[in-house]
């Protein structure tokens, strides 16, 4: 997933805005994770209504208010604004942990042709491996809020699974009613054990 980025820096939206710039610096912060790339625009009204959705998703994976470790997720804001203030201005409502592309970095354009992108709001989530787990990141979020995440992690296949919301660290389990639903949607693949044999 670091080759997504190679040659790119990538900015914290902290307070002391640190930067990951080097091989070692964007594969320690990306492996093992999933990539959320969300394409958006202070002054673009749909972005507007979808920020508090975004927002509350974002809080209750990485916040430690809500989750004793942040989720295994690394989001990226490609910011569309017309302005840096704008930009700026928009970062502020986003969590710390989320990171950015320098304001006039022109691989925000490469990234829109890559993912082709017509419309913003537009989340793409990417396994560690770089394949896209889904385009239709937005709605997903809008309507399942954190759950997607869940749905997400377990498309990408990676074992390493540390995410609990601080509600669910009693009876918690990946499977639910709408795994098969799931399975179906993000093209998950059973092994030779789930389907009752031997491979």
């Amino acid at each position: 997933m670091a080759d997504l980025f190679h040659g790119i820096t990538l900015i914290v939206n902290n307070r002391d805005r640190d930067q990951l710039d080097t091989p070692q610096q964007l594969e320690d912060k990306v492996r093992n994770k999933l990539v959320l790339l969300y394409f958006g625009a202070r002054e673009c009204p749909k972005c507007q209504g979808f920020a508090p959705a975004l927002q509350d998703f974002s809080n209750r994976l990485m916040d430690e208010f809500y989750v004793e470790r942040p989720a295994q997720l690394v989001p990226v804001y490609i910011s569309q604004d017309q302005t840096e203030e704008r930009e700026q201005q928009y970062l502020k409502t986003l969590h710390r942990r989320w990171l950015y592309l320098p304001f006039r970095d022109k691989y925000k354009r490469e990234l829109l042709k890559k993912y082709s992108i017509k419309v913003i709001p537009s989340v793409i989530v990417l396994k560690p491996n770089g394949e896209v787990i889904t385009r239709n990141g937005v709605a997903e979020i809008s309507t399942m809020g954190v759950d997607c995440f869940k749905n997400w992690w377990e498309a990408s296949e990676v074992i390493d699974r540390n995410f609990l919301l601080a509600e669910d660290f009693e009876d918690w389990t990946w499977k639910s009613l709408t795994d098969s639903l799931r399975q179906l949607k993000y093209k998950v693949k059973k092994t030779g054990k789930e389907k009752g044999h031997e491979t």
